[in-house]
């Protein structure tokens, strides 16, 4: 027999405070979250102070601070901005991706190279 997962006690909207916006704008699912503080702030909701937490040892993107906290992403942007605009978190854009090499430089390149023997 299988453990059947836990369900969230609190709907996600409840964690958003009901808002249907973020304050800061410009979170992606890939952006970077760090904690800014080494002290925990004080006086925060039971969710900011999870997602805080969790953030404390190193940085997360949001879409996996979400899956931690088994909260969607949507919420999850909604936590990480309002700990963003009281200063307990960092935000940092996600990594673009690499643009792929153009293969003839790399054979002149190689070209090059072998001409050095």
């Amino acid at each position: 027999m299988t453990a059947v997962p836990r369900r969230r006690m609190v709907p996600a909207y409840l964690a958003t405070g009901g808002r249907s916006r973020p304050g800061t704008a410009g979170f992606d699912r890939l952006t970077v979250l760090f904690a800014d503080r080494v002290e925990p702030p004080r006086d925060l909701e039971p969710e900011h102070q999870r997602l805080w937490e969790l953030l404390r040892p190193g940085a997360l993107t949001v879409v996996e601070a979400a899956a931690h906290l088994r909260l969607p992403v949507s919420a999850t942007v909604f936590l990480a901005a309002d700990l963003v605009e009281a200063g307990c978190l960092r935000a940092r854009a996600p990594i673009p991706r690499a643009q792929q090499t153009d293969r003839s430089i790399v054979e002149r390149l190689l070209v090059g190279l072998r001409a050095l023997r």
